[in-house]
């Protein structure tokens, strides 16, 4: 079994930034000198409730982008939704509060060594870990286009940055509000049949996700796929973010999402079987 990422610290952090952004939260954390281990993909898990909450499990959030500056130093930037009890207490917070946190964790995604044309989709707020990701293509020369996602336009994360980031970007939603009417794999296996795109990199609902597993099992297309399941603990104990996949020698074995991923390969999820236990091998 995978271990836990081993450059995995456990620290205060502090909150330098918490802003609203549409229907969402950017908070800003100040990490020191972890930021640099910090990759795209991987995630930070955080104590939320204060001292006395009945909240005792962690709660994980996905990495948006890092930075560091002269004034504070190794920075990490969260999108976080208020939905939950958690998430909701995290968004609440000020400027200068402290919080207990983990980080990094899980698998990243995987960068190419050469100039590729890449392909990044997002669904809803899940798309906020492939704005950083996309600087990093970048930087390797690749052609990096965009694809973003949502039932309604209010639910698009930072449009106009996601422009800045990438060659290209099309937006779709669900109701037509903005950009296009349909959804985002609509557009998906026209590029893959004109060969625009070697490797696929997503974040978002698991429906989204399965949906391009789908679309590219036919194809040379590798999918990187960072999956968003519940990780209750964050660090592999509680068993409760196990995924069916499929091993190289046709068995199935459940994984943990929050340490043999988020980021896993799209074409060996056993997408029929997330939500059940497969039969045990004979």
């Amino acid at each position: 079994m995978s271990a836990i990422n081993k450059s995995a610290q456990q620290f205060l952090a502090t909150i330098v930034s918490n802003k609203r952004v549409g229907q969402y939260h950017q908070i800003i954390l100040q990490v020191g000198e972890i930021v640099a281990a910090c990759k795209p993909g991987n995630f930070i898990a955080i104590a939320v409730g204060g001292d006395n909450s009945r909240m005792i499990l962690r709660r994980a959030f996905a990495i948006s982008r890092t930075s560091h500056t002269a004034s504070f130093g190794g920075t990490l930037e969260l999108i976080v939704a208020p939905h939950g009890s958690g998430s909701k207490w995290l968004c609440q917070q000020q400027e200068g509060v402290e919080l207990d946190v983990v980080t990094p964790l899980g698998t990243a995604f995987g960068i190419p060594t050469e100039p590729v044309n890449a392909l990044l989709v997002g669904g809803g707020y899940g798309s906020a870990p492939l704005f950083g990701l996309a600087e990093v293509l970048k930087s390797r020369g690749c052609r990096v286009d965009m694809l973003l996602g949502a039932s309604t336009g209010q639910k698009i994360y930072a449009p106009m940055e996601g422009k800045r980031a990438v060659n290209s970007l099309r937006i779709y939603t669900e109701d037509g509000s903005v950009g296009e009417r349909g959804r985002v794999t609509d557009p998906m296996w026209a590029m893959i049949e004109d060969g625009s795109v070697d490797v696929i990199y997503s974040c978002g609902p698991m429906a989204m996700l399965r949906a391009i597993s789908d679309l590219v099992n036919d194809s040379d297309v590798v999918h990187q796929c960072a999956v968003e399941e519940a990780m209750a603990c964050g660090i592999g104990i509680c068993m409760t973010c196990v995924l069916p996949v499929k091993n190289e020698n046709g068995s199935t074995s459940m994984l943990r999402s929050c340490i043999d991923g988020p980021v896993m390969d799209g074409s060996t999820v056993q997408w029929d079987l997330v939500g059940q236990i497969p039969e045990a091998s004979q």
